[in-house]
């Protein structure tokens, strides 16, 4: 059974102000989620499953799954502020959705084999999706895996970033993953400048994060158990959300499931600033021109 592609889809229409301004990065037009799709198709995935809101499930469908049809599969579901188990309410005032995993908990109906999980609006590479493809066509149930970027691959120009770095076991399998938000380089290193006057270095080799995830729906009934504890200590705080890494990093520890760190020497690209979109366009063309994509890239 190939493995299914699912794209966290949902705060699309909030971060661009409307599809309607999904930016072209490519020569003929082309998104950042359009090289996500055709490098998946490329690794051995089967079908995409957008999780989107359901206010904008016309306007998506539209301009942006239809762009697939004839390329890959495609189906969708919905990320729903109300979507909670009982007995619980959205608190009085919450507009703020409750973050990745529960993103990924979205797709629990319509996703039964291995998947990987996707941001929409970041470009990972065809090396990426191939090894992801690969691992998740002969995974056995509850090993997971997650691709490693070089934090010097994914760092911006243009200001500070955060990361998941991660803490690799000498096997390639996941130790931990620790959040730092405020990474720039410095000379031969980077520094999580949080705190400013005792900034923690960090080698610019060292994999980080970039939320592309491959588990298998087993993953599915882990979400369902521990979302209603996760409520029970954080549903009621206006902005907390629950996000995938803090999933993983509990079964590790708790023995549940593994995590193997595939890692790739392919470049993240993400818009992070305005000011990183001329960057993401030049890289992209020169991909095209190395022949790694085609330059119309959804040409029928």
């Amino acid at each position: 059974m190939k493995p299914t592609l699912v794209v966290l889809a949902a705060g699309m229409g909030s971060r661009y102000g409307g599809l309607k301004q999904v930016d072209p990065v490519g020569p003929s037009g082309e998104a950042i989620l359009d090289y996500s799709v055709f490098d998946a198709v490329r690794g051995g995935f089967g079908k995409v499953v957008f999780i989107i809101r359901k206010d904008f499930e016309a306007e998506f469908k539209e301009k942006v799954g239809s762009k697939y049809e004839g390329l890959i599969p495609v189906d969708y579901c919905f990320q729903d502020l109300n979507d909670l188990p009982e007995p619980y309410k959205v608190p009085e005032g919450r507009a703020k959705p409750w973050g990745t995993a529960h993103a990924t908990r979205s797709a629990r109906s319509v996703v039964n084999e291995p998947f990987a999980v996707i941001n929409a609006d970041d470009f990972y590479g065809r090396d990426a999706f191939a090894k992801l493809g690969a691992f998740l066509s002969a995974a056995k149930p509850m090993e997971f895996a997650m691709v490693g970027y070089k934090l010097e691959l994914t760092l911006s120009e243009n200001g500070s970033v955060a990361r998941g770095v991660c803490d690799v076991a000498e096997d390639g399998s996941l130790k931990g993953v620790t959040e730092m938000t405020k990474l720039v380089r410095a000379g031969e290193v980077a520094e999580n400048r949080e705190d400013e006057i005792n900034p923690v270095k960090v080698p610019l080799d060292a994999r980080v994060s970039m939320n592309l995830w491959g588990f298998t729906p087993e993953l599915f009934a882990e979400l369902e158990r521990r979302f209603p504890l996760w409520l029970a200590e954080n549903g009621a705080k206006e902005k907390s959300e629950w996000y995938i890494p803090f999933v993983v990093d509990e079964l590790i520890r708790e023995g549940k499931a593994s995590c193997r760190v595939l890692p790739t020497e392919s470049s993240w690209f993400g818009v992070t600033y305005r000011e990183d979109k001329p960057f993401v366009m030049a890289e992209i063309g020169k991909l095209v021109e190395a022949g790694e994509y085609p330059a119309n890239l959804l040409a029928k």
